[in-house]
């Protein structure tokens, strides 16, 4: 139950980063939110939540963190597409 768990707040956090950053009318790619989300989660969630001293509980200085390190994700997924499709 916790696994299922922890993929549907990745799914939903990954959604809203793309949300947050536009999708330009191709609508969420849930492949990418899911990576996203769960990587942003991981990256960003753990690491506000250690700095701001609340643990690894679940507080919303972790939750932030979570969409926050997701749009850098994201962000990085979008630009390295870019990238490639260039080269080729």
């Amino acid at each position: 139950m916790l696994i299922i768990g922890i993929l549907l707040f990745g799914m939903i956090v990954g959604a809203a980063a793309q949300l947050l950053l536009g999708t330009r009318g191709h609508g969420i790619n849930w492949t990418t939110a899911i990576v996203a989300g769960l990587l942003g989660s991981v990256v960003g969630g753990l690491l506000i939540s250690l700095l701001a001293g609340d643990g690894l509980s679940l507080r919303p200085s972790g939750i932030i963190g979570s969409i926050a390190g997701a749009i850098l994700v994201t962000l990085a997924w979008n630009y390295w597409q870019g990238r490639r499709s260039k080269v080729t």
